[in-house]
């Protein structure tokens, strides 16, 4: 488990505990989070679970493989440096406290 905190487009801070082996995407949904969509359900397939990794935690991912970034260049808000689908943020114990952001929009 890992504790994720997630900052709606409104700037609330939303702070679960997320099982390891679960993707950042998956427990915001569960949660009902509402700056999230992700309509293909995790599969990459939609861009609609975009979020920006807060520091220090983009360098302690992995770098994001060929499929995400090119499925980063669909998003409907600003992409940046930190922009990351949420469904491919597999927690671990080692992102306790990370700490992500949902843009404004997500289609």
């Amino acid at each position: 488990m890992a504790r994720v905190t997630y900052i709606e487009p409104d700037g609330r801070a939303v702070t679960l505990e997320v099982a390891t082996g679960h993707s950042v995407m998956s427990a915001a949904m569960e949660a009902g989070l509402e700056g999230i969509e992700a309509q293909c359900g995790g599969n990459m397939a939609c861009a609609t679970c975009h979020c920006y990794v807060q520091d220090p935690w983009l360098e302690r991912l992995p770098p994001p493989g060929e499929d995400e970034r090119l499925m980063l260049q669909n998003v409907a808000a600003e992409r940046r440096d930190n922009s990351r689908l949420s469904c491919q943020l597999i927690v671990r114990p080692e992102l306790e406290g990370l700490t992500v952001e949902f843009p404004e929009r997500q289609s």
